[in-house]
């Protein structure tokens, strides 16, 4: 079974395939440019994602390992992105892991 959540409300150790992508701002020219900028890092629906650390005041920024590359965001700037839980064949590279 798979479960979909947003990606803003992953916790560390989650992992899954980026399920859709979609940039929720006041402003539709910001919306678009944090859709760009998305995708530019390889958020694209079907990417493999996990959560690999959360910062100390109020879990931000999170820090997610995008097929074996580290990218740091602030939670509000993934709010709008799905993650598919248990979507199979992650093995995301250890190396791209921060030690707890």
């Amino acid at each position: 079974m798979t479960d979909i959540i947003r990606l803003s409300q992953a916790r560390k150790g989650q992992e899954g395939r980026i399920h859709t992508v979609e940039a929720m701002e006041d402003n539709p020219a910001d919306a678009q440019e944090l859709e760009r900028r998305l995708l530019e890092f390889g958020l694209v629906e079907g990417a493999r994602v996990g959560l690999i650390h959360e910062g100390p005041v109020g879990a931000d920024p999170v820090v997610l390992n995008v097929e074996g590359m580290r990218i740091a965001l602030r939670r509000h700037e993934v709010r709008g992105l799905t993650l598919k839980l248990g979507a199979g064949d992650l093995n995301l590279d250890d190396e791209a892991r921060v030690p707890a």
